[in-house]
């Protein structure tokens, strides 16, 4: 019976026949990383050594009933490997078992479930997983390398991936398809499935052909500018915090923080009906007359600016269009002043006023707005999240969330440019079309559009504010590896991030009442 369990839960996952768990060898059981050196150019010979991917163990019941028993999982690693393995875990909810119940062989980098690494434990994870597994003392069995998050496909895939690209000179489409191929059953889709994952794995990529250059700064988000907003999204910025193990929020836009360029909602929505239209002049004037530098901030401010004027005259399409370029790109050629070109005035100082647009000219691909904080959003890693919700006002103090995405984007390596050079920009833009997000909890699935485009526009603190960067380096063969804080191993499942973002009905917040439509 448990073993029926154990199959369903594991579902499009792989199940190791011989094991009976739902593990899978990311790498084969021989000396693979030896011919791959070869294969690569490499003449040095590497021992046998194994990488395997699975899901989080517990020792609990009931978990423990349909997941991998932590005893079972240790008696197989035994039996195959003798005293040559080690766990690496990412479970910030918590791994479900004491670091006892595996002899205390484990490293803990964790982080919340359904998002990419903080990039600054990625020089140590990697460090960490090359010098057990390249030991000289076990060059002659080879070691193992055991990671689990709690499916072993999006966090361990990752780390996996991240590793035979870094460590073993492997192409990334190569570890992509490797980690897909040995993790899941045919035709149930790819091993990494969520977009920030995969844009970190390219991160990864970039990282080791730039010579493992990291430099951790301090990013201010100036400004947002988003296309077809529809009614009543949130829009929030978040980051890591607790070194990783945490997702922070640190600022949420609200009525006064909207500038509607391009106010076209639909009939049905009432966003334009609540957020505040900056009228002064002088701000319309500084957009139209800002430079035309490609994927600056001032371009983000006059594509929008040519969307209102385009609204203005008759048209069958839409005035806020997707854009016709990659679904995520970034310059990193900014103007140094983004937001003094866009206005004339500190946000604080704006007047704004109710604006309702004639019901004529509502289009139905929603408005094209720009976000500009009235305090300053400072993000203490180069790691950022954008998150979008969506809501509609149901009654008696209840509204329904009808959309949920995200995205997460690394500052430092948005800014290289071209890829090959180790030197990042101090500033930027990010864009991304809604259609590349990150859906709800790993998934696909967004609820209905809340928006078509987004641009972030960032830039890096100095010194001169009391922010110097920090390089974060690959620890050398053979030196000594920190590691993170792990989670309460009892407080498996606890909430880290975004188990409570979700679509279907909720109790109305402040920010609803303050920034959202009726």
């Amino acid at each position: 019976m448990a073993s029926f369990l154990r199959s369903i839960v594991a579902g499009p996952r792989l199940r190791d026949s011989e094991a009976g768990l739902d593990l899978c060898y990311v790498t084969d059981n021989s000396n693979a990383f030896s011919l791959l050196g070869i294969f690569h150019g490499s003449t040095n010979y590497l021992p046998p050594s194994l990488v395997i991917a699975t899901s989080g163990p517990s020792s609990t019941y009931p978990k423990r009933a349909y997941r991998n028993p932590t005893d079972t999982l240790v008696n197989f690693l035994d039996s195959k490997h003798g005293e040559g393995w080690a766990i690496w875990e990412f479970r910030a909810e918590g791994t479900g078992y004491p670091d006892s119940e595996v002899y205390g062989r484990i490293r803990h980098y964790p982080w919340p479930d359904h998002h990419p690494p903080p990039f600054a434990l990625i020089p140590n994870i990697m460090a960490s997983m090359r010098n057990w597994l390249h030991d000289k003392s076990a060059e002659k069995d080879g070691r193992v390398v055991v990671v689990h998050c709690k499916a072993g496909k999006g966090r361990s895939g990752t780390v996996a991936c991240s590793y035979l690209i870094s460590e073993e000179n492997w192409e990334k489409e190569d570890a992509l398809a490797r980690f897909t191929a040995r993790r899941m059953r045919r035709g149930f889709g790819s091993g990494i499935s969520i977009p920030s994952q995969l844009r970190w794995v390219g991160y990864v990529d970039r990282w080791t052909k730039t010579g493992k250059r990291y430099i951790e700064r301090q990013i201010e988000v100036v400004e947002l500018h988003v296309w077809g907003l529809r009614d009543g999204v949130k829009v929030a910025i978040e980051g890591y915090i607790d070194e990783g193990r945490t997702i922070k929020t640190f600022h949420v836009f609200d009525q006064q923080e909207r500038l509607i360029v391009d106010a076209t909602t639909s009939n049905g929505g009432a966003f334009a009906h609540v957020v505040g239209v900056n009228r002064n002049s002088n701000d319309v004037n500084n957009m139209s007359g800002a430079s035309h530098q490609s994927g600056s901030p001032t371009q983000c401010a006059s594509d929008l600016t040519d969307a209102k004027a385009t609204s203005s005259q008759p048209s069958s399409q839409p005035s806020s269009q997707p854009s016709s370029q990659p679904s995520s790109q970034t310059s990193s050629q900014p103007s140094s002043q983004p937001s003094s070109q866009l206005s004339s005035q500190p946000s604080s100082q704006r007047q704004s006023e109710t604006f309702i647009p004639p019901p004529n000219t509502y289009e139905h691909g929603g408005s094209a707005v720009i976000f500009r904080p009235v305090t300053r959003i400072i993000i203490p890693t180069s790691d950022i999240c954008v998150d979008f919700e969506r809501r509609n006002r149901a009654t008696y103090g209840w509204t329904m969330v009808t959309a949920v995405a995200h995205v997460w984007f690394n500052t430092y390596f948005e800014g290289l440019t071209p890829s090959t050079d180790p030197r990042s920009s101090p500033n930027g833009v990010f864009e991304i079309e809604w259609d590349a997000m990150d859906g709800i909890k790993g998934s696909s699935r967004k609820g209905t559009r809340a928006l078509d485009r987004l641009a972030v526009v960032w830039k890096a603190l100095g010194e001169d504010e009391k922010a110097p960067s920090k390089l974060v380096r690959e620890p050398a063969m053979g030196e000594e590896v920190p590691q993170t804080r792990p989670a309460d191993w009892k407080k498996e499942d606890v909430n880290t991030g975004d188990d409570d973002k979700d679509l279907g009905l909720r109790a109305e917040g402040s920010w609803q009442r303050s920034a959202s439509a009726d």
